[in-house]
């Protein structure tokens, strides 16, 4: 890892602006402002076919994304909740790290992996939130301790021509800064086991 770690987000939904692009734009916000390099992969950038195990085929966008994965030292997931589980977008982005399955670092191996949910209820947050941390242990990943939820059920994400409300903001930026966190610790211990 560089003195600039590679925070890559991922998510949204295919509405360009979402409030789930919002949410993951503030918490890479907050990671560039803590030093790291970051990339954004958000609505356009994961409308990709549906994954496919079948053939080794990959368009511009899905080797973009797979690569960018690959360098990653960390990760930030945003996601809406639908019906009660992460949509169908980002989960078809995150099967595309089965392209890293025979790489060193497979999948999301040794990377932290910030969480973010927005939903219009707390049930769905909860139970969004839990679905989306199972699939990045089964990836490998590191979830974070803490994993943003934000309630878009109500005006708290836009609380006024203030913009967001301070207490989201600080959710979100708790994730970025375990993310960066996380990964400068494994570099430390990358560095003196090598």
């Amino acid at each position: 890892m560089s003195a600039q770690p590679l925070i890559v987000g991922l998510g949204g939904t295919t509405r360009v602006g979402s409030t789930t692009e919002r949410a993951l734009r503030i918490a890479l916000s907050r990671a560039e402002a803590l030093g790291a390099r970051t990339r954004l992969f958000t609505s356009i950038d994961l409308n990709l076919p549906h994954f496919d195990p079948n053939t080794a085929e990959r368009g511009p966008q899905e080797i973009a994304l797979v690569e960018a994965l690959r360098q990653a030292d960390g990760v930030i997931i945003a996601t809406p909740s639908y019906h009660g589980s992460i949509s169908g977008m980002v989960k078809n982005a995150l099967d595309y790290t089965e392209d890293l399955r025979r790489d060193a670092r497979p999948y999301l191996e040794s990377r932290a992996v910030g969480c973010i949910v927005c939903a219009e209820g707390p049930q769905a947050m909860g139970a969004t939130l839990a679905a989306l941390r199972a699939i990045v242990h089964a990836l490998r990943g590191w979830p974070t301790p803490y994993g943003a939820v934000v309630n878009t059920g109500g005006p708290a994400f836009d609380a006024g021509p203030q913009g967001p409300d301070p207490a989201v903001v600080q959710q979100l930026e708790l994730v970025a800064a375990q993310v960066i966190e996380f990964a400068r610790m494994r570099d430390a211990l990358a560095a003196r086991a090598g």
